[in-house]
């Protein structure tokens, strides 16, 4: 259990930026634009020894009716009432504006403890509008830069004392305390690391049978990604709707299935290159491919009557290249007239298409009704563990024996190629190592007959292999 804190204002205070400080990352997108945010993004807060459970929302909007602002707003709604603390952002260069009052006379009447931040206050430049912060009646207002890390001393005051004003949430602070701080892992000396290494890293390592599975979900606009993550839910969680392009950040979410850990990440609809030219467009399409690169099971969703086009492959090729197990929903297949004629179609065209992945698992569902989602959940978890193969160098030898029997390597300046030894060097996805006489001189079919017979043998199908050609040193030569 930790303490939950969602941080509400009006469009543009400074939500996300504040977001990005207190986890350490980069994950909210952040730009002039007023209402970039759209739905909830939870991640894991921190402030000195001081961790918590951090929501950024959408920017407060005066709506109530079914728009997109009013479906905002809601959504803030839901996570004030789920929250322990709510942190209430002004822009103090700005002043309190009449919204600002407004959504201050509505939180004077929920439940939960409200603190009033008035952000941009570096300098001189945010001190009348923090004198004005105290008429919104919601108690003394704190100064901050969320920009700059000023008043992250007051906030750590502040989420401490809501922490031990509750019982089980003191005792788990008590208790952290008590534990031995554990003596950080050493890096290898001259190697350095960057952020994204570290947690590319960090993800991989947290892979396996008990650690959580990442599951992105990505696609076009407006085939329904968000509809589907809000059924799996059971909730609605994202902002949906008939507009195109609501979902703008990589939204994750912590899910259970079947005792199973998920953490379902809702991404932007991806458009082709040459449609996207405006900035905060291209900061979304940057984020779902972020999310992409991180994940280790990655869901296209299509249309069931816009099957397979040019885009939903630019996509799939772009996720086996990042090596990540792939998987297709068919979406809104309930509005499919001619079913049989629909699903020869999608496999003739994974057939042609992506002949560098064969088997592609793809599950026909629909979102809005909730048809096949568990046949759906089932074969991510069995292309997740067909990407997590190890298979034996042993066995891998014996079957490279046979391979090479049927059709021998072919011939370099005269003399046979040969092929020495394969090993597995990792999983996630299946990699192996082969040792050749020539490395450089192996043409690349015949690589692709060694993939193909490994798919047979050992059942890879649907995933991306690597075979990596190495040449033995000669200990005579000298490489220096």
């Amino acid at each position: 259990m930790a303490l939950k804190v969602a941080i509400i204002g009006r469009p543009n205070v400074g939500k996300s930026t504040l977001f990005n400080r207190l986890t350490g990352t980069k994950h909210a997108l952040v730009d002039d634009t007023p209402g970039v945010t759209r739905d909830r993004r939870e991640g894991d807060g921190r402030i000195a020894d001081l961790t918590f459970r951090i929501v950024d929302t959408a920017g407060l909007e005066d709506a109530q009716d079914d728009s997109l602002e009013g479906r905002m707003r809601r959504q803030t709604e839901a996570a004030v009432q789920q929250a322990d603390l709510v942190l209430m952002m002004i822009d103090a260069r700005a002043g309190v504006t009449p919204l600002d009052a407004h959504f201050a006379d509505w939180l004077r009447r929920v439940k939960v403890p409200v603190t009033v931040l008035a952000n941009k206050c570096e300098g001189r430049g945010g001190l009348a509008g923090l004198g004005e912060a105290y008429g919104l009646g919601l108690g003394e207002p704190v100064p901050i830069s969320a920009e700059h890390g000023e008043g992250m001393g007051e906030l750590y005051d502040i989420i401490r004392a809501r922490i031990e004003a509750d019982p089980v949430l003191a005792a788990e602070l008590a208790a952290q305390y008590d534990e031995e701080e554990p003596f950080p892992e050493e890096v290898e000396e001259g190697v350095e690391l960057d952020d994204a290494d570290l947690e590319e890293d960090a993800i991989l390592k947290d892979t396996g049978p008990k650690g959580p599975l990442k599951l992105a979900i990505v696609g076009r606009p407006n085939v329904g990604k968000s509809t589907l993550v809000n059924r799996l839910l059971g909730e609605d969680r994202l902002l949906t709707g008939p507009e195109a392009g609501i979902t703008r950040d990589a939204i994750e979410v912590p899910w259970t299935y079947k005792g199973r850990e998920i953490h379902l990440i809702d991404t932007a609809g991806l458009r082709r290159k040459a449609r996207v030219v405006e900035k905060l467009e291209r900061m979304s399409t940057t984020d779902s491919m972020r999310a992409v690169r991180f994940a280790q099971v990655v869901m296209l969703v299509l249309d069931g009557e816009q099957m397979l086009e040019k885009q939903d492959l630019a996509i799939a090729r772009t996720v086996l290249e990042q090596g990540r197990a792939l998987i297709i929903a068919v979406n809104k297949w309930d509005a499919v007239a001619d079913k049989n004629a629909a699903g020869q179609r999608l496999r003739d065209r994974l057939d042609t298409s992506l002949t560098q992945v064969r088997g592609v698992p793809w599950i026909a569902v629909s979102a809005l009704r909730g048809t096949n989602l568990d046949k759906l959940l089932d074969a991510v978890f069995d292309i997740y563990d067909v990407w997590n193969t190890r298979i034996p160098t042993s066995r891998l030898n014996r079957w490279l024996e046979r391979m090479v029997e049927q059709h021998p390597p072919p011939l370099s300046k005269g003399r046979r190629l040969r092929l020495r030894y394969m090993t597995q060097v990792k999983a996630r996805p299946p990699t192996f190592a082969a040792f050749v006489s020539q490395a450089d001189e192996l043409p690349e079919s015949y690589v692709r007959y060694l993939i193909g017979g490994l798919r047979d043998e050992f059942g890879l199908a649907g995933v991306p292999i690597r075979v990596n050609l190495r040449k033995r040193r000669n200990p005579y030569v000298d490489d220096r």
